[in-house]
């Protein structure tokens, strides 16, 4: 039985072209995408791309998007490691883990409603369903609005203790659209709930990591690779706080898919050190 590996019928022919030199990669942009936690048992916050969409429609995955380049050199209200240390943890300069860490955190406000931040280091915000986060809210994801100006206006912190690093993944160089993704994990505050709040999605679900990759294993999820090895490096821990606590071993270094050409015109699609969504297809097509 097929799984949900999500893959694009035009890769073959984007493949083909980048080997033979007919296509220029595009420079990847940053991103970053949280896996929501809460207990009882563990389970992850995963929202379903509207099939309409372009990119990965009709795939789950976690919330996330790209870096706002305001975030970058803008000192912000921060509480937990400092910059400097998510810069060693993230591998990139203090100002680029500024702003991956605040594109963690608006992301996730915009597309599921929770923010991790308050007042000071030792609070979360409550609540954030009134009409007023919600017009800021929307100005976020507008653009009118930059998180920096958020926090201001909100006298917040972002609490960037409440995240934790967790793979660094990279779209493929073959992609119109690429990015260079770094995945983190964080507890859901209490006081707080998650809601469909992207406009890309069309469906969100709290689900056990376990039933997630079942569902992708028999083919009713479809998920692209990141989402599935993130989801099953979380099986062995019982609550957030293992995770999060686990996520300080765990090794960025970056995934990117490798493409080979045969001589018989089978390309091979590979991710280094996850051989389950290695991919071959015929000249004819065909896939195994």
């Amino acid at each position: 039985m097929p799984n949900g590996q999500w893959y694009p019928p035009e890769w073959p022919d984007r493949i083909r072209a980048l080997a033979h030199g007919e296509l220029t990669p595009v420079q990847p942009r940053r991103a970053a995408t949280v896996m929501l936690l809460r207990g009882g048992p563990l389970a992850v916050h995963m929202l379903r791309r509207r099939t309409s969409m372009a990119f990965a429609g009709g795939a789950y995955a976690y919330p996330g998007g790209g870096v706002d380049p305001r975030d970058d050199a803008r000192r912000i209200g921060w509480a937990g490691p400092t910059r400097e240390t998510w810069a060693a943890r993230l591998g990139v300069g203090a100002d680029d883990a500024q702003a991956i860490v605040c594109a963690a955190v608006r992301e996730t406000y915009e597309e599921a409603g929770v923010l991790l931040a308050g007042p000071d280091a030792d609070s979360v915000v409550g609540d954030t369903t009134g009409d007023d986060w919600e017009a800021d809210r929307q100005a976020l994801v507008a653009r009118d609005l930059s998180f920096a100006e958020f926090l201001d206006r909100r006298g917040l912190v972002l609490r960037s203790d409440l995240l934790g690093a967790w793979a660094r993944w990279i779209t493929p160089e073959f992609e119109p659209k690429r990015y260079d993704t770094w995945f983190f994990v964080a507890a859901l505050p209490e006081g707080q709930r998650t809601r469909n709040a992207s406009t890309e999605a069309d469906r969100t679900v709290w689900i056990r990591p376990a039933e997630a990759t079942a569902g992708y294993d028999a083919g009713e999820l479809l998920m692209m690779p990141p989402t599935v090895s993130t989801l099953r490096a979380l099986l062995p821990y019982a609550t957030p706080a293992d995770a999060l606590a686990a996520s300080a071993a765990h090794d960025l270094t970056p995934v990117l898919a490798k493409a080979s050409l045969g001589d018989d015109g089978e390309i091979v699609l590979s991710w280094p050190g996850h051989d389950e969504f290695t991919k071959r297809v015929r000249t004819a097509g065909g896939t195994s």
